[in-house]
């Protein structure tokens, strides 16, 4: 098969695997999908090519996505990390930053992959209980902010629920909207879906609270990066909950990062502490300097294996710090301190190194 053939069959392998593995009867295993997307990747990306010489391992011979090379976020800022030529991009979701040059990319070919999975481990963690929700989204929507993976996901909950009104223009919460839309007389459960700091101006521009009806819950994910106000997650759990007159439960983190295509959550009426892949994202604390997994229980760098990550890195490697349980719960710990990881640092320069 050529190149896009291959690329296609992996992502209808990946699909499959997506619906059958939320019934708890995967097509294949993880490790060996893993691998072939590994492989296919070795082919055909430069900085996944480089990460294998590196690692001194032929793509051949792996057997587990524990061993799958991975690359660092950073070099989706300073590299393209993808198996198409640009001319097969439909999407590029990028970071945010105050420059461009600043920002990493994530190209996509196929969006249905993606798509496919943000539902489905969404419909198992932020409406399990509940057929339909009303949508209120503090962001922005996705004709504004085409290169969101946010708003993109956020967009295709609100086909799913066929309704969804959005309050956040990049520049102003549309605070009085807000307001209306979630005093409108209606006994239909609300999930409030946004950033942190949108979350935080909205909570300083209320003159009330807005109760909102029995069984909504809110979804709430990103940091500060870039925001003059730090608001601690525990702190502002809690002032969500206040602010809607809901319990802490109903209150969901979500954890996204644009060079992955999968997602984690804490669990309704769960701690809010630890947070869950879906079976088709696996997460790992790797040493800081040697980039290796590490055992159940320890701190390290948060290693990621995303399945969905079929055209560009399926191994993505952060500086993010974590601890994963033996359920396979992760805790968030915030970012290593100071310089890049070492392992990162190496792994990174020799990335730099490959041919285009």
């Amino acid at each position: 098969m050529n190149r896009e053939e291959t690329s296609r069959t992996l992502h209808e392998r990946v699909r499959s695997f997506i619906e059958t593995s939320v019934t708890g009867s995967p097509t294949e295993t993880f490790d060996s999908l893993a691998c072939a997307i590994a492989r296919f990747q070795a082919e055909h990306v430069p900085t996944v090519r480089a990460a294998f010489q590196r690692a001194d391992l032929a793509p051949s011979e792996l057997s587990e996505s524990s061993k799958i090379p991975a690359i660092p976020t950073d070099v989706f800022r300073l590299r393209r990390v993808a198996a198409h030529p640009e001319t097969s991009d439909v999407r590029i979701f990028a970071t945010s930053g105050t420059t461009d040059a600043l920002r990493g990319r994530h190209a996509f070919r196929d969006l249905e992959t993606y798509r496919r999975g943000a539902l489905r481990w969404a419909e198992r963690m932020l409406w399990p209980d509940v057929p339909s929700l009303r949508l209120v989204m503090l962001a922005c929507d996705e004709e504004r902010a085409p290169e969101s993976s946010l708003s993109y996901m956020l967009a295709r909950f609100a086909e799913r629920h066929q309704n969804g009104a959005w309050f956040w223009d990049g520049e102003r919460l549309d605070t009085d909207g807000i307001v209306a839309a979630l005093t409108e007389p209606s006994n239909v459960p609300v999930l409030v879906l946004g950033t942190s700091f949108a979350f935080v101006h909205l909570r300083d521009s209320l003159p009330s609270t807005l109760p909102l009806p029995k069984g909504s819950r809110v979804m709430q994910t990103g940091g500060f990066k870039g925001r003059s106000r730090e608001v601690a997650a525990s702190e502002l759990r809690r002032a969500i909950a206040e602010a809607f007159v809901i319990d802490e439960t109903a209150v969901v983190a979500e954890y996204g990062m644009t060079e992955l295509s999968s997602q984690l959550y804490q669990r309704l009426g769960d701690d809010g502490v630890h947070y869950f892949a879906p079976p088709w994202l696996r997460v790992e604390a790797a040493c800081p300097i040697t980039l290796e997994p590490l055992s159940r229980g320890t701190e390290g760098i948060a290693r990621f294996v995303d399945l969905a990550n079929i055209d560009s890195a399926v191994a993505i490697q952060t500086a993010d710090r974590v601890v994963v349980d033996d359920r396979g719960a992760v805790s968030l710990l915030g970012r290593m301190p100071g310089a890049p990881p070492r392992g990162c640092s190496l792994a990174l320069e020799h990335a730099l190194a490959a041919e285009g």
